[in-house]
């Protein structure tokens, strides 16, 4: 499988799997900061729009209500909205003490 920018998972972390599901509303107008995820992550727009950026080229992939998007791993991104708020559902396969996102200071 691949993410949304067309790079390639790598395999799932050793030892204990662990499953997080997050709700995320994120606000209207919004810029989240530059981050990345260590571990392969899915989300399901339930609500509203998101853009979703890649840093190092800044290509985009507009989303909407209904689409499922594939998360970058490792690699830093952001999301941003637009006239209203988006809703989300994003499902995180990682490993007990890992961080679902690590923040990116490459600034």
């Amino acid at each position: 499988m691949h993410a949304w920018d067309g790079s390639r998972y790598r395999t799932y972390p050793s030892g204990q799997p662990e499953i997080s599901v997050v709700r995320y509303t994120i606000p209207p107008h919004a810029v989240l900061p530059w981050h990345t995820h260590p571990s392969i992550n899915i989300g399901y727009v339930l609500s509203g729009h998101l853009t979703a950026v890649r840093r190092s080229d800044g290509k985009r992939l507009a989303l909407g209500p209904g689409d499922v998007v594939p998360e970058m791993v490792d690699g830093a991104h952001r999301g941003e909205t637009g006239d209203e708020r988006a809703e989300l559902i994003v499902f995180y396969a990682g490993s007990p003490g890992t961080p679902l996102t690590v923040p990116d200071h490459q600034d």
